[in-house]
């Protein structure tokens, strides 16, 4: 069915059906991060950001939320190409056929930023995190004594985000590629852009100058990335519709 002869209930059935596949996936995916759970944690406490940091579990429950708060992770991770594809699913009956193919080569492309969010996270940011933090508690003469889900809590709150804002380029792809968003426009907005990124990178890090900007110059390097494969997708937008009219005009002749 074409998405223009759709009614709002069809809409909204086809959405309940998106999300019903996105949770029956999410649950057999959170079946195996219930196995994937303990060696994860066991390769992450002998890591060397961690190797030389004492952790406790100061609460009963410590223990359980760790390996509860890594199955749901994993799963989240698992079955992210899946919640991709699913809004890819719901929104193609919108899109020209050579729109469905394009976006639809999204998908792996999102992924893969995802893991390169959450890499560059974990081997390059968060060790320098621990550095600084230990370097910090000691010229203050401060024993440090951790405990696992403070730990492992500060972990996902520097991690996570980033496979979230890197995703930045292939939304800012999807919405030029629908004609949403323009290049000039992201440039004309960039000051504010530029903004929120710095307020979202206070909020991940420290306050501290060297781990804020750690954070904040990527960013911002993102956002200028994105602006580029905003004008390298709307260039290739304009080229197909200018084909498009050709050819109409010719069947029309």
């Amino acid at each position: 069915m074409n998405e223009r002869d759709m009614s709002l209930m069809d809409h909204i059935a086809e959405l309940r059906r998106r999300i019903l596949i996105i949770v029956v996936f999410f649950v057999i995916a959170l079946v195996v991060g219930f196995f994937l759970a303990t060696p994860m944690i066991t390769y992450l406490q002998g890591a060397p950001t961690a190797q030389d940091l004492p952790m406790n579990a100061f609460k009963l429950t410590d223990p359980l939320r760790v390996y509860m708060t890594f199955a749901f992770t994993s799963a989240f991770i698992l079955v992210f190409p899946i919640i991709l594809y699913q809004l890819w699913a719901f929104v193609s009956p919108g899109l020209h056929e050579n729109e469905r193919k394009a976006t639809l080569a999204y998908i792996p492309i999102a992924f893969f930023l995802f893991l390169g969010g959450l890499s560059f996270a974990y081997f390059i940011l968060f060790p320098f995190l621990i550095q600084f933090i230990g370097g910090l508690a000691e010229r203050l003469h401060i024993n440090e004594l951790y405990g696992i889900n403070e730990y492992f809590t500060f972990l996902f709150q520097i991690t996570m985000p980033f496979g979230v804002l890197f995703q930045l380029p292939v939304v800012v792809m999807f919405l030029t590629r629908l004609g949403i968003v323009t290049p000039e426009f992201l440039r004309s907005v960039r000051k504010y852009a530029f903004f929120v990124l710095l307020v979202v990178a206070g909020f991940i890090t420290p306050p501290e100058l060297i781990s804020h900007l750690m954070v904040t110059v990527p960013l911002l390097l993102l956002y200028e990335f994105s602006i580029w494969v905003s004008h390298l997708t709307y260039r290739k937008v304009q080229k197909l519709e200018k084909l498009r009219q050709e050819k109409y005009r010719q069947e029309e002749g």
